[in-house]
């Protein structure tokens, strides 16, 4: 829009204005802009559009016919008196016998309700089309802005404040601190120039020992060996010399991908099921999964990353790679069934791929934008659905991917499972079936009829009054049992293609004619552009998906340098109409050094996660109502350094870990003074402590127990859940969903909490416990609540338990005495041994332990094998039962259990229970 672009080029909006003041009125802007398209929209297909049948004889598409009224009334429109003008009381729907237009669904905005009553009061002026026409160019340049009070865009007339807008403004590379410039990193310069201000002064240096752990826990999400501890300690180079090899193994690491590529995958939702009431498996996913995990690995440059993730497929339509890459925008929960109604379903896709991408590159949730103009932000309604016009030529597909060599599918046990459920359900279901057709077959021999189905009949023009009843033969409850066998076997079918090299990804295409279920694979048409009706965008009166205002073309946000809708000519006018190419023009705006958002965004977001506080306090959102940067300066300059770097994010991590801000101890010698001078903790003058996540808590455990898988990739793992919760039943389109049942040997089970099996409608209670956040909606940034249910489940649950039991087991295989047993607890995890009050005190508890559990015996864990399950028949409303069998405990590897080892194992398991629950354990430094 045009003030916008005034606004960040400094041209006075006042001046674009005055330019046009004399040439066109208020009342004839106001009626090319919003009456006429209006009146064309909602009045014209009844009055007007065909001369042959006018209703009530009202003629709307010129000003004779308005003026002159219809058979009913003459004072339709009153020019200057909208009181007394009838058609503002039929547009209000003040009386009830003529509400216009007659359909809730299509009722007028109330902007458009005094967008027409203004216009009345101005005179109702009725331009000629050619200067209607001259007034829609001068508005879509941008020389034109409305000013007409109530009735102009509200957006286009309001004011921001000018500190409120620091997203928008260009990137600047700052000059570095003076005093500070000659400093070993420039991100010290700002912050210690900031430290200035505050009037306090940095915290010493972190040890070595802390600083090792602190790193290896940022870059790959696991506690260091001691051996790398040691080798650290007695690194006789400087402090920062060593430290930046450290940095570099790190960075080198595998599982440096999987740590960074979790946290990108709370931002996109990440999930192996669809969510919603049917929850149905995404069987796919788990490549998209992968494929963020290897980009980070690779350093894959952001700018390519981001182009990759909205519009591989156009960009490189040969590239496995970037097919697998569009799965991001297949992220969102998603759910079309044949009750569905298309129109929304399709329209909640394009809402939520909308906003996401919003949040996750530009740092912006849309959503809000949906309904109105946003009411602190720069982003008129026309600017969200222009964006997600990008997206309206998008469409799903599970495309036929070839599994690529560095893919492992890693758990194959699971067919067989998979395999004895199809059979266990289809024998279920064919023995009621062959029942009734026995049953239908002697009725239609009894009563004289053809042998043959229902619907076999039908065709041979067999009368209603003469067809077999249906479900002829079976009870009440054999009715629902049968629908329980075919769902289940279509069901376990469907989520067995994550064996098959399928992609979950998109085509450009025409909207379907029929669109295709969610529970079922999602087959690209052969020819796309030929498949369906190319539909086209518009702004949505209040969001409702029914309700279509002014059409809009892709485009971006207007209030940035570079959109297609400001006064500026630039060459992202070019975002197609056309359906091919959209995607990938817009990917490629996201993508550019022009675009201040983006590299603002992900330079944010990386400092967050390395501090636990953004620069800017809220990754997902640079708007009004969120934090605003504490240090500004040094925000842009890590965007100009990202971008100067080639989009790298490994060298941002150089960067910023490298730094003694970084560096610095948690602990201030004048803990007192920060606080009072810096209460919010934003100066850095010591470095935030944090807690571990929840997907770090449990590795750190199987890797301190030496669980710990280190398998890469995959089809997603199964660990061991609460048995209530797994076995819980969680109905699906009149049927169950099957039981939760982890993988069958601990190789299996105990790989990386990134590649566990995540379902949204069945969450895992430890990881829920300890904020793993729910992949309904993007999360940018974990949260460490502090609440009860965390001690009981980290010191009473069974994962702890178990993990504490092999902990034990795996001590006392590798060391020959109780006190060696003890230190190297400590040292893995700890990373140190016990001081001499510790090993006294460790040793005495265990053996406390140990004399109890010499007169305690506990019983043999018992795996179910089979679950009754209860429910209604939809259509009778009968109760019914069935038994659904746990095929995944056959020739299940458990692991030992209390039961399975002996006191003095037993005793030493609680020593690390009690180590798992320490502070130290828990938090980093």
């Amino acid at each position: 829009m045009a003030w916008t672009a005034a606004l960040l080029t400094g041209i006075g909006l006042e001046n674009l204005q005055a330019e046009v003041a004399e040439e066109f009125s208020d009342g004839e802007k106001l009626f090319a802009l919003k009456v006429m398209p209006t009146l064309a929209d909602k009045c014209f297909s009844c009055h007007g559009d065909d001369p042959e049948k006018i209703e009530a004889d009202l003629d709307l598409t010129h000003l004779e016919g308005l003026l002159r009224g219809g058979e009913s009334f003459d004072d339709v429109v009153i020019p200057g008196d909208s009181e007394f003008s009838f058609i503002m009381e039929a547009i209000r729907w003040d009386n009830p016998d003529y509400e216009m237009p007659p359909k809730e669904n299509n009722r007028l905005t109330e902007k458009q309700t005094w967008a027409i009553r203004d216009w009345i009061d101005a005179g109702a002026p009725w331009p000629e089309e050619d200067r209607v026409a001259l007034i829609r160019d001068q508005y879509a340049e941008g020389v034109i802005v409305q000013t007409s009070g109530a009735l102009s865009d509200e957006w286009a007339n309001r004011r921001y404040k000018e500190e409120d807008l620091w997203a928008y403004q260009p990137i600047r590379n700052p000059v570095v601190p003076g005093t500070h410039a000659k400093s070993t990193n420039p991100i010290d310069a700002f912050i210690d120039y900031r430290l200035e201000q505050y009037d306090i002064t940095a915290a010493q240096p972190a040890d070595r020992r802390t600083l090792i752990r602190r790193a290896t826990f940022d870059l790959i999400g696991l506690p260091p060996v001691p051996a790398e501890i040691e080798a650290f300690i007695k690194d006789n180079r400087p402090d920062l010399e060593a430290f930046k090899d450290v940095i570099e193994r790190l960075l080198a690491d595998p599982r440096y991908g999987e740590q960074w590529g979790r946290h990108w995958l709370d931002v996109t939702r990440y999930a192996d099921s669809s969510g919603f009431s049917n929850d149905y498996e995404r069987p796919s996913a788990w490549r998209y999964r992968d494929y963020v995990i290897r980009s980070f690995n690779q350093d894959k440059p952001y700018d390519q990353f981001i182009i990759e993730q909205i519009a591989g497929d156009e960009w490189d339509p040969e590239n496995p790679e970037m097919i697998l890459a569009t799965g991001f925008l297949r992220m969102g929960s998603w759910e079309h069934t044949g009750m569905s109604v298309a129109r929304i379903t399709r329209q909640q896709f394009l809402d939520d791929v909308t906003d996401i991408v919003g949040q996750a590159f530009l740092s912006h949730p849309l959503q809000c934008a949906s309904c109105h103009d946003h009411k602190f932000d720069p982003i008129p309604t026309k600017d969200y659905y222009r964006i997600q016009a990008v997206f309206n030529t998008t469409h799903f597909a599970d495309r036929e991917v070839p599994f690529q060599e560095y893919e492992h599918l890693v758990d194959t046990d699971e067919v067989k499972v998979m395999e004895n459920r199809i059979q266990y359900f289809a024998e279920m279901r064919d023995t009621l079936n062959q029942k009734q057709k026995t049953a239908r077959e002697q009725w239609c021999i009894d009563n004289g009829v053809p042998v043959g189905t229902r619907r076999e009949l039908v065709k041979q023009g067999i009368p209603e009054e003469k067809l077999p009843p249906r479900n002829l033969g079976l009870t009440d409850e054999e009715i629902g049992i049968v629908k329980v066998g075919q769902k289940n076997v279509a069901r376990t079918e469907f989520e067995m293609k994550k064996f098959e090299p399928y992609a979950m990804s998109v085509y450009t295409g025409p909207t379907p004619e029929k669109p295709q279920s969610s529970g079922s694979m999602l087959t690209m048409p052969e020819n796309p552009s030929e498949s369906g009706t190319y539909e086209s965008s518009h702004i949505l009166i209040g969001g409702d998906p029914f309700g279509r205002g002014e059409e809009v073309t892709p485009g971006v946000f207007s209030a940035l340098p570079g959109s297609n809708d400001t006064i500026e000519a630039n060459p992202w006018n070019t975002i197609p109409k056309s359906p091919e190419g959209r995607r990938l023009a817009f990917a490629k705006w996201l993508a550019s050094s022009d675009n201040v958002l983006v590299p603002r965004s992900i330079a944010n977001r990386i400092w967050s996660y390395h501090f636990s506080r953004g620069i800017a306090g809220n990754p997902n959102n640079f708007g009004a109502m969120a934090g605003k940067p504490t240090h500004p300066e040094l925000l842009d300059f890590l965007a100009t350094r990202f971008i100067e770097n080639g989009w790298s994010i490994k060298d941002l991590h150089r960067l910023i870990l490298s730094s003694e801000t970084y560096r610095r101890s948690t602990e201030h010698k004048n803990r007192e003074l920060v606080i009072e001078k810096d209460p919010l903790g934003e100066s850095y003058a010591v470095f935030k402590h944090r807690r571990l996540s929840a997907e770090e808590l449990r590795d750190t455990m199987l890797f301190v127990s030496g669980e710990l898988s280190s398998t890469i990739g995959g089809l997603p793992a199964r660990p061991e859940i609460n048995m209530d919760v797994a076995l819980q039943p969680r109905q699906v389109m009149g049927s169950y969903a099957a039981s939760y049942e982890p993988s069958r040997t601990p190789e299996l089970r105990n790989r990386r909490s990134v590649y566990a099996k995540k379902i949204r409608g069945l969450r895992n209670p430890f990881m829920e416990v300890f904020n793993q956040p729910s992949p309904d909606e993007s999360c940018e940034f974990r949260h460490a609540s502090t609440v009860t249910p965390q001690v009981f489940s980290l010191f009473n649950g069974e994962d702890s338990l178990n993990r504490s039991i092999a902990t034990a087991i795996n001590l006392l295989e590798n060391n020959k005495t109780r006190k060696k047993a003890v230190e190297t607890l400590f040292q893995r995890a700890y990373g140190r041994k016990p001081d001499k009050e510790e090993l006294v005190l460790s040793l005495e508890h265990w053996k406390k332990m140990e004399d109890r559990h010499e007169g305690l015996a506990f019983p043999p864990r018992k795996l179910p094998r089979e679950v009754e399950r209860s429910a209604v028949e939809e259509m009778t409303g009968a109760p019914f039962s069935f038994k659904e069998v746990l095929f995944g405990f056959e020739d299940y590897v458990a692991d030992p259990s209390l039961a399975d080892v002996d006191a003095k194992t037993r005793a030493l398991s609680d020593l690390c229970l009690v180590v798992f629950n320490s502070n130290e354990f828990l938090y980093v430094y």
